[in-house]
């Protein structure tokens, strides 16, 4: 059950992940930084998508470090964007407040794995 949940709830991400890069590039013409969160926020689904269909218990172990990896990395650009200007608070804070819960949920799973 909460595979599904991490599942969906990154995918959601990601589709906010992408309309953001839209927005900042259309509104802001604003071209390197709304790459970078498009790589890595929508990068976290992706990757939890991949280790479905992981090789084995060491793959997809390895693949939700990455995940882990990439939506650390995206709560980095989300602060910076934030920081200069390009999105406002109440957007910030919606996407980071996921982004957050998206940490919790794969350090937990990760952790379930190590136990195993």
């Amino acid at each position: 059950m909460s595979k599904n949940i991490l599942k969906t709830k990154s995918y959601l991400f990601a589709i906010e992940i992408v309309k953001l890069s839209q927005r900042l590039q259309k509104d802001n013409k604003e071209f390197i930084l709304s790459r970078q969160i498009m790589r890595s926020g929508t990068a976290i689904g992706a990757l939890i998508r991949e280790a479905e269909f992981a090789e084995s218990k060491a793959d997809f172990k390895h693949k939700m470090y990455i995940s882990l990896k990439e939506a650390n990395e995206t709560k980095y650009w989300l602060s910076l964007l934030k920081d200069t200007g390009f999105i406002d608070e109440k957007g910030y804070s919606n996407l980071f407040n996921i982004s957050k819960e998206l940490v919790a949920m794969l350090v937990s799973t990760i952790k379930t794995l190590k136990k195993s």
